[in-house]
């Protein structure tokens, strides 16, 4: 059933409920069938992709009409999310001073602190009485601001010289000068400042709104609560998707064609295959071990398992730990130690299952012959061996990664499983070697 078979209203809930199953055409129709107060609010709720598909998909007529509805930063990331022939038509839609504030932003990065910011904010000199700085933001407020969450004071020459509440402005007299009651402390965020850095600072103040500065010290604009919200899905939905081992998606799932998908998780289903290969090679090295004790393939599985998944494990901690700003390269020692602990603490425990294991079969089916108590210490052995092993490589190839200025997301729980499967087969076969000797082998 198509949008043109629905009765010529939708409620904003019933088009929420189904957006992410409609294609880019329907889209447009639905959210064409909302009243105008439901439109106004559906498409301000909705992400610079979403809005991007909705301009687009009106007739020119209404385009105006949409994009004007942005504030400048907003205005900006849609227009980083459509076709480059098509920014130009989009952006002479907006007034004259929005277009300026629009162009200055796309000079910046897409994920830097002056690429988020709004370049619009409340304002106020320090020469200023109260009572003037108060009539002074309420045309502020009229003319062409939507959010006030801090008021700046600039000097004239856009210095930034301190920050004001409205409580503040509020509980003193009106004849006392705005620099007498302003804070001086204010932390600001450099221009050039990445994202995630970005959100760290403001979780760590706990502020609605931080001022961005360049490198002079001049005001640009600022970086507010609901942009970072976006920021730290953004992140967390990149890194996810890493540590699952594949490229990043640039746009939602379901609206990625085919061909992207493929491309996006090929790549690194081809390098891991190509990984595991040498998985094959490894066990072709100990073909005569296997052949004479044909009981050790049957715990290959378990022992490259145990190790894969503890150094996923590792590698998932201190990712995460890295964006949220837990830990540093300095901190690659502390973090190995506490790793190689935890790797003979938890290949301790797996051992401990694995040789009760052993001793069990033997018992009620006598699988492993004469020479079981030396099966379950080699296995116990081994297991001890791999997953320290497991833990180690998962909690440094992040810092690896980072001192070489590739992201640790990269460093994702398929390829460090790769990476230990290997190492895991030479720990097993040569305990086994050092322990069965004389024996089965």
């Amino acid at each position: 059933m198509t949008w043109s078979e629905v009765t010529d209203h939708l409620k904003m809930d019933e088009l929420r409920e189904v957006w992410a199953i409609l294609s880019p055409e329907d889209r447009v129709d639905g959210f064409r069938l909302l009243s105008r107060e439901d439109a106004d609010d559906f498409f301000m709720s909705l992400s610079s992709y979403g809005q991007s598909d909705i301009i687009l998909g009106v007739p020119p007529g209404e385009r105006r009409l949409w994009m004007r509805q942005l504030a400048p930063d907003d205005a900006a990331d849609v227009l980083l999310e459509v076709e480059p022939e098509e920014r130009a038509e989009l952006l002479s839609l907006l007034d004259e001073p929005t277009r300026r504030e629009v162009t200055a932003l796309l000079a910046y990065a897409e994920d830097d602190a002056g690429g988020l910011m709004n370049p619009r904010f409340a304002r106020v000199r320090p020469a200023m009485t109260v009572d003037e700085a108060i009539s002074y933001l309420r045309r502020q407020a009229r003319d062409q601001i939507e959010t006030i969450y801090y008021i700046y004071v600039l000097d004239g020459d856009q210095y930034l010289r301190g920050v004001v509440s409205f409580r503040q402005l509020f509980r003193v007299p009106g004849d006392k000068r705005v620099d007498e009651v302003m804070e001086t402390d204010v932390v600001s965020l450099p221009e050039d400042m990445d994202q995630e850095a970005v959100a760290r600072l403001m979780a760590q103040h706990d502020l609605g709104a931080m001022p961005v500065v360049d490198a002079d010290g001049h005001m640009k604009g600022i970086v507010t609560v609901d942009d970072i919200v976006d920021v730290v899905q953004e992140e967390a939905t990149e890194d996810i998707q890493k540590i699952g081992g594949m490229e990043a998606l640039e746009a939602p799932y379901l609206q990625t064609d085919f061909l992207t998908m493929i491309k996006k998780r090929g790549g690194w289903l081809a390098a891991l295959f190509i990984g595991e290969m040498l998985t094959a090679t490894a066990m072709g090295q100990y073909e005569d071990e296997v052949a004479r004790a044909v009981v050790l393939a049957l715990f290959v599985p378990l022992i490259i398992s145990s190790g894969g998944n503890s150094g996923s494990q590792a590698s998932t901690l201190v990712i995460r730990a890295m964006a949220l700003g837990e830990v540093r390269i300095i901190d690659w020692w502390h973090v190995a130690g506490r790793e190689l602990l935890a790797g003979l603490a938890l290949g301790g425990l797996l051992a401990s299952i694995g040789f009760v294991r052993v001793l069990v079969w033997q018992g009620v089916f006598h699988s492993y012959g004469a020479h079981y108590m030396r099966i379950a210490l080699t296995v116990s052995i081994s297991l001890v061996g791999v997953v320290t092993w497991g833990t180690l490589s998962g909690s440094l190839l992040p810092f690896l990664l980072r001192k070489l200025r590739f992201d640790p997301a990269s460093a994702s729980a398929p390829f460090v499983a790769t990476l230990v499967d290997v190492m895991g087969l030479v720990i097993y076969f040569s305990v086994a070697r050092l322990l069965l000797t004389g024996t089965l082998l």
